[in-house]
């Protein structure tokens, strides 16, 4: 997540092309993530927390498996 640029980003996943907004809330402390296939109709949303005992994965309406292997596999 901290290497995702802030605000609006073009990014690939699986051979696709997605508009990533990144947005980072209250001093760092949480994170908002939203992609939308250009073209398509696939979306990735969560949110993420910063607790001391570690970052939370919070996905918004679809299985964590699938913002996860979507974080780690983008392609800037």
């Amino acid at each position: 997540m901290d290497t995702l640029p802030e605000g609006w980003s073009e990014v690939r996943y699986a051979g696709r092309r997605y508009g990533l907004t990144k947005i980072t809330h209250t001093g760092g402390r949480s994170l908002s993530v939203c992609a939308e296939q250009l073209g398509g109709a696939d979306v990735i949303s969560a949110n993420v927390y910063r607790t001391g005992a570690g970052d939370v994965l919070k996905p918004c309406e679809m299985p964590a498996a699938k913002v996860l292997d979507f974080l780690r596999a983008l392609h800037h």
